[in-house]
């Protein structure tokens, strides 16, 4: 059992409790109320910060999601041919479409699937628009050019090859999952 007395001392013909012996000074009560105050701010001002870098990372998931391109493997030839589809973004917290692109065709039993991005400057390849360099991707923007595997052609800006697609057919339809960036 706890006991708790409370004693008085006169001082001057007044009674002071033991209590009224610990008070704080105005420098004091200032340093503790600044200090507190100055503590929830910073805590404020931090944890939006903490929550908006760790929670993009805490959700993300390292699966590869493959999304319908809107043709058949029997549509496919062994010429390359230009297919625009849509894939999900989730950038954070906001989803919204973005328009894809990608150069697909067959290369006997294998499935081709390559981003029309060239790796030079980011401008768009076209496959077979130059007369010029017939039956290759060719770069408007500086001259560039691939073969149609899209390895890079030596002694043109680009130094790498086209990246490529993965590529997935189920059902006979054909699904395109991430870039696979391919170097020299």
């Amino acid at each position: 059992m706890c006991e708790f007395v409370l004693r008085t001392v006169s001082e001057g013909g007044k009674v002071v409790s033991d209590e009224k012996k610990h008070r704080v000074s105005r420098r004091q009560f200032l340093t503790y109320t600044l200090t507190g105050v100055g503590g929830f701010m910073a805590a404020g001002m931090i944890s939006p910060m903490v929550r908006m870098a760790l929670d993009p990372a805490l959700g993300a998931t390292g699966e590869s999601d493959f999304v319908s391109v809107g043709i058949t493997e029997d549509q496919l030839t062994d010429e390359p041919q230009l297919v625009n589809f849509q894939v999900e973004v989730d950038d954070a917290w906001y989803q919204s479409e973005q328009a894809q692109t990608a150069w697909i065709y067959k290369d006997g039993d294998e499935i081709i699937a390559l981003s029309p991005t060239c790796t030079h400057l980011g401008c768009t390849v076209n496959w077979d628009a130059n007369e010029n360099y017939p039956e290759q991707f060719y770069c408007p923007c500086h001259d560039g050019r691939f073969e149609r595997d899209g390895t890079n052609i030596p002694g043109t800006p680009p130094t790498r090859p086209l990246d490529i697609y993965e590529v997935e057919v189920r059902d006979g339809a054909i699904y395109l999952g991430q870039i696979i960036q391919r170097n020299a």
